[in-house]
């Protein structure tokens, strides 16, 4: 059996540098090696005291990272596709999605959440809300809508009942958008009062089933880090 190698992943560390910090990227790299059952080694890093060894493994670059049997990588897209490449069956589970659509699903979300949050303007809050929420529920009609194996098991279903965007197990689609998302329902509570509608049934019932996973779950930053985070960024309205 061939040796397992050597993995460490360097994630941004929380502001008191004792746990995890606010980065989607970093939370989706931690996903994907708790998924594949990896051995590896986590290390936060808060860059503003980062060791000269750390700047000189990766200079100029920001956390995550990831050293492979002594090989550095610093580009998360490419460390996510490495990481599918080299860490293959038996050994590793498949995390790539069965469905392109999966991995498109829900990309649109992000960039409308940050126009939303980011205005002071009580006059516009209103569209931009509107736009916002019409990514979540174009999301939404991706979770309800069954996918072609559960149309082959039940040619008559309407709804799916699919847990994860691509079917029963979590993916590399799932490590990407679910961080984002959790960082989504954090700000929208505080800085709008504003929850994910309970009548969007796919969504809810895709982030409840999320929640129950360790594996994002238990990589999650604390909600105070993410608010932290978007302090200089998010706006209250003006009254």
């Amino acid at each position: 059996m061939a040796e397992s190698p050597k993995i460490e992943l360097f994630v941004k560390a929380s502001v008191d540098a004792e746990s995890v910090g606010n980065c989607p990227f970093s939370q989706r790299l931690f996903m994907i090696l708790w998924l594949k059952g990896a051995n590896f080694t986590l290390t936060t890093v808060d860059m503003k005291r980062a060791p000269a060894v750390l700047k000189a493994l990766a200079p100029g670059s920001q956390p995550p990272f990831l050293i492979f049997n002594d090989e550095v990588k610093t580009d998360t897209n490419k460390i996510e596709e490495f990481l599918e490449e080299n860490l293959t069956q038996p050994e590793y589970p498949k995390l790539c999605c069965r469905y392109k659509e999966s991995n498109g699903a829900g990309d649109d979300i992000f960039r409308k959440f940050s126009g939303y949050i980011k205005n002071p303007n009580s006059g516009i809050n209103n569209m931009l809300e509107t736009k916002f929420l019409s990514t979540l529920v174009k999301l939404n009609m991706y979770l309800e809508t069954p996918l072609p194996h559960e149309l082959d098991q039940n040619p008559n279903a309407t709804q799916s009942t699919r847990l994860y965007l691509d079917g029963e197990s979590l993916t590399l689609a799932d490590c990407n958008l679910l961080p984002k998302l959790n960082i989504v329902k954090v700000v929208c509570k505080q800085y709008r009062d504003f929850d994910i509608p309970q009548e969007l049934k796919g969504l809810t019932r895709y982030l409840d089933n999320a929640y129950k996973q360790d594996q994002f779950r238990y990589t999650c930053p604390n909600s105070s880090e993410i608010l932290i985070a978007y302090h200089s960024v998010a706006k209250y309205l003006n009254k």
